[in-house]
């Protein structure tokens, strides 16, 4: 095959650090819409963004040329520079380390993407680690309780 044909849709989730809630309602839509820059920057897409104060996910399909871990390490980097460089922000802005990444069938896009749209609403009875923790499961993640939150 001459070229590289693929649909790498994942459902990525990851935190500020130590779940501090950094995100804004001033700092949302325009912290939003620079993530999607830097998708498209990667020549990625980005299907759909939402979150709390203390957490995003984004649905996106990745580009080929990209692993998982070197398009969060540059969604995630970037973002916190540029939050960083904006003056009206005034807190110190950092992610947290890791992330949880879950393949997406293109059958399941558009459940992923209403999941994803509804999270304040989903927030109002399930915290973020209990989210998180349902989410591993659901999808066969092993990890260890000790460490997940560090």
């Amino acid at each position: 095959m001459p070229s590289s044909l693929t649909n790498l849709v994942l459902h990525i989730v990851f935190s500020t650090k130590n779940r501090t809630k950094l995100i804004t309602a001033d700092l949302k839509p325009k912290l939003y819409s620079y993530i999607g820059g830097i998708i498209r920057g990667e020549r990625g897409d980005l299907l759909t963004i939402g979150g709390m104060p203390d957490h995003m996910h984004l649905l996106a399909r990745l580009p080929s040329t990209l692993s998982t871990a070197d398009f969060l390490r540059r969604i995630k980097g970037n973002s916190s520079k540029w939050v960083g460089d904006q003056t009206w922000y005034l807190e110190p802005f950092t992610w947290q380390r890791g992330y949880a990444a879950f393949s997406v069938s293109q059958s399941l896009v558009g459940k992923v993407r209403e999941y994803i749209e509804n999270q304040e609403n989903h927030h109002k009875n399930t915290p973020f680690q209990d989210e998180l923790v349902s989410l591993l499961k659901r999808h066969g993640v092993e990890y260890d309780e000790e460490y997940i939150w560090t």
